[in-house]
This record gives structure tokens, C-alpha cells and sequence, in this order.
């Protein structure tokens, strides 16, 4: 008995010295072929699924969850279905304080007295730098960026801070309007954005983090606009999972079928 607790505490102990750990870019590219790459100063971990399609790249990003979570185990089964519908190379990536992404500059998009990272203009130009890092990697001409919740609304944003970083984004239970001082959003680059770029807004009926309006006013907004958008509606569905729905996987194998 006094053996078996010993050797949970050991791997308690594992599991907190890889969670939140600062990883330096030697070390970080002394790994890069077990799924790790270094970009905006981070070691970032993330899954992929090798598609035929060559030119092509899908990146999925994730919301908030409890700092250390194991992003990538809940990702990957999602990661791999968009790769077969789609025959792109697919990843999904996990952002600082999560899975095994080091904490070298940014802790976890939600963590003790920050609520959330997702509108913070140096995180969001992280992601950017991220993107960017992954389109040179894997020789990516059209870039498909997936995001659920606070992914996003970071990934909106990001069509306005770097209107020519991605090609067609899939934005599901995410969030736009203008937020407090300090914070950036969508809504203050709608004049920058490029009109090239296709966007797939995606509600769930039943959510009640990212409410259904949320969504259609902001569909009302960039078609107004002028933006190439398309809104999805998934019956029932709540904000957990959301971008995994079926009508979110059809609205987004539909779009890259057209490309």
C-alpha cells in the first residue's frame, strides 16, 4: 500500500514539473520531431494528421480550460476527422500552459487572477506569430484557422491585427463585441479586414456562454460589411464541443471542398 502511494506521488510529481514548464529553444528543437515547435518565444506542442493535399494546412485552436489541462487528448480524434474529410494536412494545437506547451512568457488563457488571455493584444500577436511559423513549416499557401470559444475570438481578432495570415476561418461559440479598455477584439479592425478571407460563424442553440445572438449579431454585422460569411446554426447543441458538431465539420469539409 505504502509502495503504490509512493509511486503516485512520484507521478504526481512528473505531471507538475512537465506542467507550466519554462522550455528554452535549444530544448524545444532538440524535440521538434516528437511534435513540438518554437514559435513567439514558446515551445508549443500539437498533433498532426498528414493530409495529400499540398499547399493546404488546418490549424484548430482551443478555448480556455483549467491551466495543465491535456488539450491534445481531447483534440486529436477531431484533428484526425477534419484529415480525412478533407485529405489536408490537419494539427491542433496546444497554447502555453497546456499539455506540454511551455509557460516561457504566457501561463495558461485562463489561471489564478486573470480570467482569460483571449483579448490581450500581445497574446493574440503570439498566436499570430504561431500561425505564421506553422504556414513556413509545413509550405502552407491556404491557411484554414478552427477556433472554439475564447480560439475564437482570438482568432477573429487575428484576421484584423494580420488581415493576410489566413485564408477561411471557422469561428465557433466565440465572441466579438468591443470589451473593457486595454483589450482588443474584432470589432475594432472591421475596416482592416480582408474581404478575401472566408469566415464560417458557428452557434449552438443551447449555448449559454457564447449565446446564439452573440453569433447572429455579428453575422449581421459582417455581412454588412461586405466579409464572405456563412452562419451555422446547430440544433440543441451546447458550448462545450461545439466546433466538433456535425454541422460544424460539414460547414467546414464543405468550404475547403470549394477551394
Amino acid at each position: 500500500m505504502k509502495k503504490n502511494l509512493f509511486i503516485g506521488l512520484i507521478l504526481a510529481l512528473m505531471s507538475v514539473s512537465l506542467f507550466g514548464a519554462k522550455i528554452s529553444q535549444k530544448q524545444c528543437e532538440a524535440k521538434s520531431d516528437k511534435g513540438f515547435i518554437f514559435a513567439g518565444g514558446e515551445c508549443i506542442q500539437y498533433v498532426e494528421y498528414k493530409g495529400e493535399k499540398k499547399g493546404f494546412l488546418n490549424i484548430i485552436v482551443h478555448g480556455t480550460w483549467k491551466e495543465g489541462t491535456n488539450i491534445l487528448a481531447r483534440y486529436k480524434t477531431f484533428a484526425e476527422t477534419l484529415n480525412i474529410n478533407t485529405d489536408i494536412t490537419t494539427i491542433a494545437v496546444a497554447l502555453p500552459g497546456y499539455s506540454g506547451s511551455s509557460t516561457n512568457n504566457f501561463p495558461a488563457l485562463s489561471h489564478k487572477g486573470i480570467k482569460n488571455l483571449s483579448s490581450n493584444k500581445k497574446y493574440i500577436e503570439f498566436l499570430g506569430k504561431l500561425i505564421e511559423k506553422l504556414n513556413t513549416k509545413y509550405k502552407a499557401k491556404v491557411v484554414t484557422y478552427i477556433g472554439h470559444s475564447a480560439g475564437a475570438a482570438m482568432g477573429a481578432t487575428l484576421t484584423g491585427l494580420r488581415p493576410n495570415l489566413i485564408n477561411n476561418i471557422a469561428l465557433a461559440g466565440g465572441r466579438y463585441k468591443k470589451g473593457k479598455k486595454g483589450t482588443v477584439h474584432i470589432m475594432d479592425f472591421m475596416d482592416k479586414l480582408n474581404k478575401k478571407t472566408k469566415y464560417i460563424l458557428i452557434y449552438g442553440t443551447k449555448d449559454r456562454i457564447s449565446k446564439p445572438k452573440v453569433t447572429k449579431d455579428f453575422y449581421k454585422i459582417a455581412k454588412k460589411q461586405g466579409l464572405h460569411v456563412e452562419l451555422v446554426k446547430v440544433k440543441g447543441a451546447k458550448h462545450l464541443d461545439l466546433d466538433m458538431s456535425d454541422p460544424s465539420v460539414d460547414a467546414i469539409t464543405e468550404m475547403l471542398d470549394n477551394q
